[in-house]
């Protein structure tokens, strides 16, 4: 097993656990952090030396991780396990399951790379390489098995993580803000280039939101040490309304919130789950936009929408993401009438997607290792 970060870590632990009831016998060894040593696994590198980002930092750690992917096909084709499961870094997973399936090896890919959203000719890659996609989205599932992949949807597991109601005055209480007053959270993204696209049109789209609520409370969870101090310089520039940052307590800002106004990505899976309305944006630089325009293969770019195949959240990307046109979509997610019809919504989508993850996932690896088709 190999997991290359904190996330791939919790599924890989859960993963083990599960698989110890299937196979009492049986040794955990690869990569993993300490959640999965918890429950017995050898972990043959420390799993930091796999969690890079970005593009400099890969290049710069390149000899050392293709020295770990070497090592690491070497140890299993000399000594074959029962199967290989990579979870999650397909950059780095994939190519090692592809080189032990041809020797043999039984092999299982957990959490999909986004090859239904962008660069779909990776597909090939992935059926050559894998025995068992294990996914996290029911969508993503249909995917597969349209080119012929074996898959298995698990379930989320921050699907079975959060409660299905949230405890919004709780929230509210432990971040000092008045229960009775009206709650915007606005999330601008954790990398740097987010924040730096995306924090000035978030503040204004605030202010002309403030303008309209009487009593209109403003939380801004910032998602590192880093990004707390970029946003705090931001905020020194701007006299009104006033903004109460805070450092990380993102899923707590939420909580506590009537609206969300957020960067896409995995936030606004967990904003559904907290039967949050919510305002998807996202900016990037010119060129840029025009290449990932004509990669991406999705009608929608927030999970809640693809979960739905239709939209229920507004998405307010590139040239869209005015202040006009952000703030008049927020101030429409206070409409509480809607905002019951889509907490109902959302409530569905999580039924769907609180699944025994663990359970399920080791099941359908037993399966797969005793030859069973999984198509």
């Amino acid at each position: 097993m190999i997991a290359g970060e904190a996330s791939g870590d919790i599924l890989g632990a859960d993963l083990i656990r599960s698989l110890k009831k299937l196979f009492p016998g049986a040794h955990f060894e690869g990569i993993g952090g300490p959640k999965m040593e918890a429950e017995g696994f050898q972990s043959l590198y420390a799993m930091e030396r796999l969690s890079v980002m970005g593009f400099v930092e890969p290049l710069k750690r390149l000899p050392e991780l293709l020295g770990i992917r070497r090592a690491v096909i070497k140890r299993y084709r000399d000594n074959p396990p029962a199967a290989f499961i990579g979870i999650d870094a397909p950059d780095f997973n994939l190519t090692i399951a592809l080189k032990l399936r041809l020797a043999g090896v039984r092999t299982i890919h957990y959490v999909s790379p986004s090859v239904w959203a962008w660069r779909q000719g990776r597909i090939k890659k992935i059926r050559k390489a894998v025995d068992l996609m294990l996914c996290l989205f029911p969508f993503e599932a249909e995917f597969y098995r349209q080119h012929g992949v074996p898959v298995r949807f698990v379930g989320h597991p921050l699907a079975g993580a959060l409660s299905a109601e949230p405890d919004t005055l709780g929230a509210r209480t432990a971040l000092g803000l008045d229960p009775k007053r009206p709650v915007l959270c606005i999330m601008p993204g954790s990398r740097a280039a987010e924040v730096d696209m995306l924090t000035d049109v978030f503040l204004a789209s605030a202010e002309r939101v403030a303008e309209k609520i009487q009593g209109l409370q403003i939380v801004m969870p910032a998602a590192s040490e880093a990004r707390y101090r970029e946003l705090t310089e931001r905020l020194e520039h701007r006299l009104s309304p006033p903004v109460q940052l805070l450092k990380q307590q993102s899923h707590l800002a939420m909580e506590a919130s009537d609206v969300v106004l957020l960067a896409s990505g995995t936030t606004a899976l967990e904003a559904m789950l907290l039967k949050k309305p919510m305002v998807v944006s996202y900016k990037l630089g010119a060129v840029t936009y025009r290449i990932f325009a004509l990669l991406v293969k999705t009608p929608f770019v927030s999970l809640p929408n693809l979960l739905a195949n239709r939209q229920l959240v507004p998405e307010l990307i590139q040239g869209d993401a005015t202040p006009e046109r952000l703030s008049a979509a927020v101030l429409d997610g206070f409409d509480g009438i809607k905002g019951d019809k889509l907490k109902a919504e959302f409530t569905v989508l999580h039924t769907q997607l609180a699944l025994e993850s663990g359970s399920i996932a080791a099941t359908a690896i037993a399966e797969s290792i005793d030859g069973e088709s999984l198509l």
